[in-house]
């Protein structure tokens, strides 16, 4: 599984190379009136793409993290109900009558 994410990884970098050197030229984005932003194309490109990953991997997270929270509480909840565990050998010993009286 590892040698396909960095396969797609691979891939996803060099498109992104591909597309920067096809596409290296200026652009002006205008932030409000009076101030205008030069940059290059895959620049912007990309601080689009962060900018629109961002919310999406910390709400990734926080998800986790609650999950991660929850089963730990679940657990301890287990671990505090649940008889104590047998004693490890619960053998009799030799000199025990085991037939009923």
């Amino acid at each position: 599984m590892q040698i396909i994410r960095t396969i797609i990884w691979v891939v996803l970098l060099v498109a992104l190379a591909i597309f920067s050197a096809n596409n290296w030229i200026p652009v002006n984005v205008k932030i409000w009136e009076g101030l205008v932003l030069e940059t290059k194309l895959p620049a912007l490109v990309m601080l689009a793409f962060m900018l629109g990953l961002l919310p999406m991997w910390l709400l990734a997270k926080a998800g986790k993290w609650r999950l991660h929270r929850r089963i730990n509480a679940l657990e301890n909840t287990v671990r505090a109900v649940a008889p104590p565990p047998p004693p490890a050998h619960s053998e009799p010993a030799p000199n025990q009558d085991l037939t009923p009286s």
